[in-house]
């Protein structure tokens, strides 16, 4: 099974599926070998109609089942310094290299190679998978995925995202927030300051006002918290603006993150900018510039998971894997999403987070396997239920 495993992957891999370009001919592939195995595949477009989420079912049309996730897209290789070409798959020394090996385009080739012997163990609960577009932009598939199954009224009851945890379960993770603010202001001559509104100079007084922001949410983490940070924290991506030395900037644009641990956390953030925002900031540009602007799009609220006393999932999970512990981690996924659907939910995958975005990206052999043999587990579970 390892060697039809890497084969998948490295089909896989050749899909350059950046979250910037389209997915669709991977999705095109996977629901090609997916109805091979005798898979229901569903493709669901969005609205541009250049990606697509895969949702393909084994099993009876009812409640209760089993959804196996990942995404497709994989994050751009632009300005990396590769040994290799990170869109054609390179094994060596037991590692195999290539763009979304970890990340987590192995997890999606164990499913797909254990499709057909799972295609004969499914009996009474069915086995989904769930294969989305832009995760690592927002997660706007799996938000896009989770309205189709509410529209449906499907509803299975547990969901393994197979994020690369190097096999760890993970019950919890904070959330993951994006934002992009923008500013305008009003253009000038540098020699006359007073006359124009600087963009730029607010999206730097914007900024100063988030880093102060984090002493305060460091005093505000929950003494039982088990992240590492044990707090919120912010990160500020991009701040962009201004063209020449002699010119007051118009327009700024600041892209930035942050990660609650808790969901007043990220009122609170809100509100604080918001205040600063609409009493010091835009009064001050409006006094010179009555149409200046101060807006932020929100590119993704993605929630956090939250651990639960009683899941499914881990139990199940832990049976797979001979795991007797869970653990958190400070990143994002998309495991939340499902979780607000009622699901229970683990992550749990093939792969280490530390080798994933980063140039010579890989997934160790050794990781592939125990993810099939959890997966193969998992079938004769199923085959027994």
């Amino acid at each position: 099974m390892i060697d039809a495993t890497k084969a998948i992957l490295a089909d896989l891999i050749a899909f350059p599926t950046v979250s910037a370009d389209s997915n669709l001919a991977m999705i095109d592939y996977l629901a090609f070998r997916f109805e091979d195995a005798g898979a229901r595949v569903e493709i669901m477009h969005d609205d541009s109609g250049r990606k697509a989420n895969l949702f393909a079912t084994l099993g009876p049309d009812i409640d209760g089942g089993i959804v196996l996730s990942g995404h497709s897209d994989v994050v751009p290789v632009s300005d990396q310094d590769w040994t290799s070409n990170p869109f054609e798959m390179v094994e060596r020394d037991g590692h195999l290299y290539g763009r979304g090996t970890c990340d987590m385009k192995g997890f999606i080739a164990a499913c797909l190679a254990m499709a057909p012997t799972f295609a004969q163990q499914v009996r009474a609960r069915p086995l989904h998978f769930a294969f989305t577009y832009d995760e690592e932009t927002g997660c706007i598939g799996a938000g896009h995925l989770a309205e189709s199954l509410k529209e449906r009224n499907l509803k299975p009851s547990l969901a393994i995202i197979g994020e690369p945890t190097s096999m760890r379960i993970i019950e919890g993770h904070k959330g993951c927030y994006e934002y992009s603010t923008r500013f305008q202001g009003l253009e000038g001559h540098g020699s006359n300051p007073d006359l124009g509104v600087n963009a730029v100079e607010y999206a730097v007084r914007y900024v100063a006002r988030l880093l102060e922001l984090l002493d305060q949410l460091q005093a505000r983490a929950p003494e039982d918290s088990r992240f590492d940070p044990p707090w919120t924290t912010l990160n500020i991506g991009a701040l962009n603006g201004g063209s020449v030395h002699n010119v007051i900037p118009p327009k700024a644009q600041i892209d930035w993150e942050m990660r609650p641990v808790q969901a007043a956390d990220a009122r609170f953030v809100k509100d604080t900018l918001r205040s600063y925002c609409d009493d010091v900031l835009l009064p001050a540009m409006r006094r010179v510039h009555p149409k200046a602007s101060i807006e932020t799009e929100v590119i993704g609220e993605v929630a956090g998971l939250i651990p639960t006393d009683s899941n499914e999932a881990l139990r199940i999970v832990a049976e797979l894997t001979g795991a007797n512990s869970a653990d958190v981690v400070p990143f994002g996924t998309e495991a939340g999403i499902f979780q607000t659907l009622g699901m229970d939910v683990v992550v749990c995958g093939p792969g280490s987070i530390e080798q994933a975005h980063k140039a010579d990206e890989y997934l160790a052999v050794e990781q592939l396997d125990q993810c099939l043999t959890m997966l193969e587990k998992l079938g004769a579970k199923l085959a027994a239920s």
